[in-house]
Order: structure tokens, then C-alpha cells, then sequence
């Protein structure tokens, strides 16, 4: 089986594994799984009030979060390393109590691939909070080891993290260059 296709139904049956983006490493799991949104927030020792960037694989993915973005401000940052901050109507857990989230289309076709499968995937940078992102799968295990259920490696990768910008307030605001 294409292993693509094997990591979007990992993905989509609730577990969670480490994965090249578009940009770094991230850890990763269904966007609509609450325990496994949890479970992240615990091995990354991520603040609890800080949401997470979600990756979609189109626009219409927004409508699954009660988002929404017009398409021509949409098509200026993806797909891309640009993760946008919009209002959201739906998925507290998700957004932290700040009713809104960061969404990423990647420019990167196996990722689209595996998103197409698994559906929308929230993907923070592969580390513990405050510590380096992973660069390479065995610096992801050393932050992970067992306590996830699978890796899928890509060699080093020497991206940065995305571009986030908000349009919380009418206008573009970057928060992370």
C-alpha cells in the first residue's frame, strides 16, 4: 500500500505520528480528534491556551471549522508557508477559548496526498515547547520515542517555521515572520 495513503488513515483513526511538512517536522494528528489534540498538547508540553496551526488540504476545509476566507486574499498566501489566523465558529478545544485558528494549505504534494486522506491535521513543529524543532526523525524521537505511533522521514530538513499572519482585524498583521 502507498504509504501516503497508510499515513492519512493512521491519521484519520486517531493516531498521532511525526511527519515532514511543507516547512519542518511536525507532530501530527486528526484535527477532529479531541483525545489525540490532547495527548499532543501533554507530550509537547505546549501551553493549554495556545491553539495550533491546523493544515487542510483546500478551502473548502475551512467550512468544516465554520471559517471562512475570501479567495483572492487566499490565493495571495497559498498554497504556501504562510499560516493565516481567521475566526472560527466551532472546535474549542481546538481553538483555546480565542475562537480562532491558524490554517496552512501546504505547497507540497504528499502532504496534499496524505491530507486529502486524513482530513484536516493539526501540525506544530516537532519539539517540546521551547526547544528546538526536529530536524531530522531521530531528533524527533529523542523528543517522542515510543509515545506516538509512528515517524515517516524525509532526510534533514532545514526550513524555518511558517509565515503566521492574522486577519483578525480587518487588515494583514504578521505575528511570526
Amino acid at each position: 500500500m502507498d504509504i501516503l495513503k497508510e499515513v492519512g488513515k493512521e491519521l484519520k483513526s486517531g493516531k498521532i505520528g511525526v511527519i515532514p511538512t511543507d516547512t519542518l517536522y511536525g507532530i501530527v494528528c486528526s484535527a477532529f480528534d479531541k483525545k489525540s489534540v490532547e495527548k499532543m498538547y501533554e507530550l509537547r508540553k505546549r501551553d493549554s491556551k495556545k491553539p495550533m496551526i491546523v493544515l487542510i488540504s483546500s478551502l473548502k476545509d475551512l467550512k468544516l471549522f465554520g471559517a471562512e476566507i475570501d479567495k483572492k486574499t487566499a490565493g495571495k498566501y497559498w498554497p504556501g508557508k504562510v499560516s493565516i489566523i481567521i475566526l472560527v465558529k466551532k472546535f474549542e478545544y481546538l481553538h483555546r477559548g480565542k475562537k480562532s485558528l491558524a490554517f496552512r494549505i501546504p505547497d507540497d504534494e504528499n502532504l496534499i496526498k496524505i491530507l486529502k486522506i486524513s482530513g484536516p491535521i493539526v501540525a506544530p513543529s516537532a519539539n517540546i515547547e521551547g526547544k528546538e524543532p526536529a530536524a531530522t526523525i531521530e531528533e524527533a524521537k529523542k523528543y517522542f520515542g515510543e509515545k506516538i505511533n509512528f515517524y515517516l522521514g524525509a532526510g534533514k530538513l532545514k526550513s524555518k517555521p511558517s509565515k503566521i499572519i492574522s486577519l483578525l482585524k480587518g487588515k494583514v498583521e504578521v505575528v511570526r515572520k
